[in-house]
């Protein structure tokens, strides 16, 4: 039986991990069969959101500091202080919204130590035990903001702050006039910034304070109540939510908080070999790639079962989803502080973010934001540096691939596809998404987590009319290939000539171990 069936049978029944266990029981050794489907262009779905892309710079490692800002008295090229190299890529993924300063550094920051020129060094407690210098604050927070044509989402400090200091921390950023607007204007800056996003702290049930999720509720309610708009403007709060599968702390913010918030966060990680990451981002073999790809398809039954509680409770959709941290963990990389989180990044993570954002347009009418963690050089992150050297990762590819999607308008793909098994590792070897893009065209994005079958693969075009089709395929010639300075381009898109269209049928022989975007003409 083809896996689609058998997982949505199973998930009627059962969690996502006893779930995949249950498939890999069960399911046959992958044979070279053909992928079947329909693209239903007749049936629009919701929007398939922009702010799916949003970014997620942390307080961590060389996340910020070498990685994003070298100050202004560096030798490496920058303006006001931020990376014009590192700068200059991410403007290539039209990065929607920056997620600022944390995670779990949100609830230790104190926003008045990094504004104005006296700005005192402290102790990164989580991450590292190294100095933070405060030396990129909100004033600096926003100038990277600026330079990215993006979006701010900043995590206020629930944990270890008063409901006084994250209000009067709103009051500075959007303010026209007051004492805290003449303050900000002292240190540089006369107009408010836009602050559309504000976040209630972060994890709460964790490194936020370790709290119950009936307290968690209360705390939110609290704080919510001293986030305050000017006028005329709107700040959409961000309540923090459950980790993984924990649908009972969602069942409790949803029932106490939703009348105070417009969105309640999740953070889901891949983590090989579980808790704590042990595994190696490079040095792995075909077990460990099964491994990690069946758990990037559990965010599918993850995200269902966080929606369906949410359902109960906010009928009418409005508060909605933000998986505001998800993406591979895996141990640090040999020789560097571990608690950097410094990690490559390969051809396994290219297909695993490729996963998670097909699965974000099925729920997408729920799912309005995602943020992948790292942005730099933590985590799965989009760019490595090296000193003055900067490398794109598999990761970044995949992105900028799907920038026809942000705001696209989903269309449904229903699709059966043979099974890719190893071991006791069982998933669907294709996985795909479809969106009628904000120019008309229409975009397929495909994967193949097979690393050494080609799979054909058959959507039927049901509503629609196309003609030519053309994209880009981005693959590598083993399965852990990854990106070095020493060798930018080992894994990096290249002009695809595998799919053609006839008799309103879309056929793609996928390659294996291989991510592929096309358009429709």
């Amino acid at each position: 039986m083809l896996t689609t069936l058998r997982k949505s049978l199973c998930a009627a029944v059962a969690p996502a991990a006893l779930c995949m266990a249950a498939l890999a029981a069960t399911a046959p050794q992958v044979q070279a069969q053909d992928a079947r489907g329909t693209i239903r262009a007749y049936d629009p779905g919701p929007t398939y959101d922009r702010r799916i892309f949003t970014q997620f710079a942390e307080h961590l490692g060389t996340g910020i500091y070498g990685g994003l800002y070298v100050g202004t008295d560096s030798p490496i090229p920058n303006t006001n202080g931020f990376r014009n190299d590192v700068i200059g890529a991410l403007r290539e993924l039209r990065v929607p919204v920056v997620r600022w300063p944390g995670g779990c550094f949100a609830d230790e920051y104190h926003w008045r130590e990094g504004i104005g020129a006296n700005r005192p060094v402290k102790i990164n407690t989580h991450w590292g035990g190294v100095t933070e210098p405060n030396a990129v604050g909100t004033h600096e927070f926003f100038e990277l903001i600026d330079q990215l044509d993006a979006e701010a989402y900043i995590s206020g400090n629930v944990g270890s702050g008063t409901p006084r200091e994250m209000a009067e921390w709103v009051e500075y950023i959007t303010s026209p006039a007051g004492s805290l607007a003449e303050e900000r204007a002292a240190n540089g800056r006369a107009e408010p910034w836009a602050l559309p996003y504000f976040g209630l702290g972060n994890e709460l049930w964790g490194c936020g304070g370790n709290m119950r999720a009936e307290y968690a509720a209360d705390e939110t309610r609290r704080y919510a109540t001293f986030v305050k708009a000017p006028a005329g403007t709107q700040i959409i709060k961000i309540a923090s939510g459950a980790s993984d599968d924990d649908v009972e702390f969602t069942r409790t913010m949803m029932q106490q908080t939703v009348r105070q918030v417009d969105a309640l966060s999740l953070h889901h990680y891949t983590v090989p070999g579980g808790w704590p990451p042990s595994r190696s981002a490079t040095q792995f073999g075909e077990d460990q790639w099964a491994e990690t790809l069946a758990g990037a398809y559990e965010i599918d039954q993850i995200l269902a079962s966080h929606i369906a509680v949410m359902d109960q409770y906010d009928p009418d959709n409005r508060v909605w989803l933000a998986l505001d941290e998800w993406g591979a963990w895996y141990a640090p990389e040999p020789g560097t502080n571990p608690g950097f989180l410094q990690q490559q990044n390969s051809l396994r993570d290219a297909l695993l973010a490729a996963i998670h954002l097909n699965v974000f347009a099925k729920h997408a009418d729920r799912v309005k934001m995602t943020a992948i963690a790292q942005m730099v050089n933590v985590l799965q992150a989009m760019v490595l540096t090296d000193g003055d050297q900067m490398v794109r990762t598999p990761t970044f590819h995949v992105f900028e691939m799907y920038v026809p999607f942000q705001d696209g308008t989903v269309l449904p793909l229903d699709l059966a596809t043979p099974d890719y098994t190893f071991g006791e590792h069982a998933m669907p070897a294709i996985s795909a998404s479809a969106v009628r893009g904000r120019d008309g065209k229409t975009y397929v994005a495909l994967s193949n987590v097979d690393p050494d079958t080609a799979i054909p693969v058959a959507l039927t075009l049901d509503g629609m009319t196309a003609r030519q089709v053309s994209g880009r395929v981005l693959t590598g010639a083993a399965i852990n290939s990854h990106n070095t300075v020493a060798r930018p381009d080992a894994v990096v898109p290249v002009a695809f000539t595998g799919a053609r269209i006839a008799d309103s049928r879309l056929n793609v022989t996928m390659p294996a171990r291989s991510v592929v975007v096309l358009q429709l003409d």
